[in-house]
């Protein structure tokens, strides 16, 4: 080979080395930020799907987080593993009752992923400590339900399924709510902890809407009353009554930082139990929570539409002699602001409240069926150990003011 040749040839060398280094760099760099990506990204991320297929292993429950979380699985989400759980131990004090100590609630949540598409979640509950005819002891599973994660827009589920109405039912656990007892409009008019056979779709749709649809179980009139509403009308899924099915549904827009709004619907018919009775339960429900800086303010209104009670409490009274006087609505609000005195968020959280309810269980205003509520406490978390308190004013027109003191202590694990 001539010097020449050689000349050219190393010219055409060093040429394609230098014009490649910019783009060997290029590559090496998007290299090492690909391999950056995959170990901060949790192994059972769907990358296709975007669904974070596992289960947060995280035991922070803190307030403040869990008033911002839109997860509406908190509730059965395992935080140390596929095995979890929570205890509820309460201090009652009543103006002219005896004070009274109660192991509320222990509840384990088991969860297991058969793959990275199809989940289980479950919820055990027991309350009161022991079930026998004597006490109010009750066990319960209240979750049961298999998850087919298909995409963001669209997600099957079937088996024992929360309602999803209102704020607290999908996501009861102590740290989401203030105070140790729930709201009387979600225990009355949403019988909280709400739950039973179904099946249905969730998803995630436009610019931070979420909605779930489901077909479950409807209710039973013939365990309504006057004092407790809906309460007893749960079939909770033992040999539930399959003559009707009832449908319901939530929306939620969670596309602003800080806030959500949702609305929920939910209707069916509930006269199995009397042939001749034309007897249906349409409940429509609205609630909203923001959270900013310090503050948190939430509230939520829910109106309930009973169909045929006039025949239902004629029947009732030929049946077991007495009258229960269930209305034909049902309506409540309540309006909650709170106020974190630790700006630093979990471990440690500091929390002052207040709650203003109105709960009326007869439309036509019967005085003892009105309800008005006013709750003021503290709240605080370290680790996973919540110790709420909470004095609570109760007022009613045909008797005197009652004063409450609650207090409790709830461990998660």
């Amino acid at each position: 080979m001539s010097a020449k040749n050689i000349f050219l040839f190393s010219k055409i060398i060093c040429l394609l080395v230098f014009t490649n280094v910019p783009n060997l760099l290029a590559q090496e760099e998007l290299s090492k930020r690909v391999r950056e990506l995959r170990q901060e990204q949790p192994a059972d991320f769907d990358g296709q799907t975007g669904l974070d297929m596992a289960q947060p292993a995280s035991n922070n429950l803190s307030l403040r987080r869990q008033a911002d979380d839109d997860n509406t699985t908190s509730s059965a989400v395992s935080r140390t593993g596929p095995i979890s759980g929570y205890m509820d131990f309460h201090f009652n004090n009543v103006e002219f009752q005896d004070p009274v100590l109660d192991f509320h609630r222990f509840v384990l949540l088991f969860t297991h992923s058969f793959s990275d598409r199809v989940r289980f979640v479950s919820e055990l509950e027991l309350e009161h400590a022991v079930v026998s005819p004597e006490t109010d002891g009750e066990l319960e599973l209240e979750q049961a339900y298999i998850d087919f994660l298909m995409s963001r827009n669209f997600n099957l589920r079937a088996g024992m399924v929360l309602a999803p109405v209102g704020v607290i039912n999908e996501r009861h656990e102590p740290p989401v709510f203030h105070g140790v007892e729930r709201p009387s409009v979600e225990t009355v008019i949403i019988p909280t902890t709400w739950f039973g056979a179904g099946a249905g779709i969730h998803g995630e749709v436009g610019s931070g809407f979420r909605y779930r649809v489901y077909a479950m179980e409807t209710l039973d009139a013939s365990g309504f009353s006057a004092e407790s509403g809906l309460r007893g009308g749960r079939q909770k899924g033992a040999e539930s009554n399959a003559k009707h099915v009832a449908g319901t549904g939530r929306v939620e827009y969670v596309g602003t930082p800080g806030l959500v709004l949702g609305t929920s619907l939910w209707s069916g018919d509930s006269g199995f139990a009397f042939p001749r009775g034309d007897l249906s339960v349409t409940m429509v429900e609205f609630d909203g929570r923001y959270h900013w800086a310090e503050f948190d303010v939430r509230g939520l209104y829910a109106h309930a539409f009973l169909d045929g009670m006039a025949e239902l409490n004629n029947s009732l009274q030929r049946i077991v002699g007495i009258n229960p006087n269930i209305a034909e609505q049902l309506r409540g609000f309540y309006l909650e602001g709170s106020y974190f005195l630790l700006a630093n968020p979990a471990p440690r959280e500091l929390a002052v409240f207040v709650r203003y309810e109105n709960l009326i269980r007869n439309i036509e205003c019967r005085a003892d069926l009105i309800r008005l509520r006013l709750s003021t406490g503290i709240r605080g978390h370290s680790e996973s150990h919540i110790f709420p308190t909470r004095m609570l004013r109760s007022k009613s027109i045909t008797r005197c003011n009652a004063i409450e003191v609650r207090s409790s202590c709830a461990e998660l694990f």
